[in-house]
């Protein structure tokens, strides 16, 4: 009988890895997107609005803050070291941001199982929710790292 992999093991043991992995996004680099926390099924992470990030209307364009947020849903589903990908997402706009605001994602994992992952993502400027995003990932059979054989 094949043994059951401990996900929560491959994260812990392969935490640095991993998360060399999941901070290596050009995407997001390119647009000043940080990294702040780094948990199993949970991310964070920042974004400074620039004033190039805005709509015709001077506040955050939604694709930004969609970036932002599908960067916080991307390190959350892939930190067991399995390849994850988004299968689909629904995001809803509250409240605008403007140019100098610092907006703060977290993606949260509500529940994983072999093959599927759901997320809700909360995206704020300051105490202010201004979007949510829930989301669904389709987690391929191959771990993008190195597993022993005790894994």
């Amino acid at each position: 009988m094949k043994k059951k992999i401990d996900e929560q093991e491959i994260y812990e043991k392969h935490y640095k890895q991993i998360y060399k992995q999941v901070k290596n996004d050009p995407y997001a680099e390119s647009l000043g997107i940080q990294l702040t926390k780094f948990e199993a099924g949970f991310a964070e992470a920042v974004l400074k609005v620039q004033d190039h990030m805005v709509n015709a209307f001077g506040t955050v364009h939604g694709a930004v803050i969609y970036a932002l947020a599908d960067h916080a849903f991307s390190v959350a589903c892939n930190a067991y070291g399995k390849t994850s990908v988004g299968l689909s997402t629904t995001i809803q706009f509250i409240e605008a941001a403007k140019p100098g605001d610092k907006i703060v994602a977290r993606a949260t994992e509500v529940r994983r199982n072999f093959r599927t992952g759901f997320y809700r993502i909360e995206i704020f400027h300051e105490q202010n929710l201004i979007a949510t995003m829930e989301a669904v990932s389709y987690r391929k059979d191959h771990y993008f790292i190195e597993l022993d054989e005790q894994d």
